[in-house]
């Protein structure tokens, strides 16, 4: 099961306080292949990792952008597997993140 712990205060007490303290686990499968967080996009803009697993390669679960929106997707494991399932890189959500960060914050866009 993926968790995220996400705390957020905007008036900290300190100025050597975080704002955003962010703590996520990705942990479906250790052997699953990824690529470090870094930054990407059509302009570099993205910040998260990538999944490099074949067949659902692209796809990303957690990331946020130069503009300020986070976005992060987690999951079950389901003791059934479907091997037909597509990853968040093989389908129409292989892109979710991606759109999210780079449409306008006034467009209206169903996921």
């Amino acid at each position: 099961m993926c968790i995220i712990f996400l705390k957020f205060n905007p008036r900290p007490a300190s100025s050597n306080a975080y704002r955003l303290i962010l703590a996520a686990n990705r942990d479906e499968f250790y052997s699953r292949p990824s690529k470090a967080a870094e930054f990407w996009g059509s302009n570099n803009e993205i910040l998260s990792g990538l999944d490099l697993e074949e067949g659902k390669e692209g796809g990303s679960w957690l990331g946020i952008s130069k503009r300020g929106k986070l976005a992060a997707l987690t999951n079950y494991l389901d003791a059934r597997q479907n091997p037909d399932a597509q990853g968040r890189g093989g389908s129409d959500l292989s892109h979710i993140l991606a759109t999210f960060f780079t449409i306008s914050c006034n467009s209206s866009v169903t996921f």
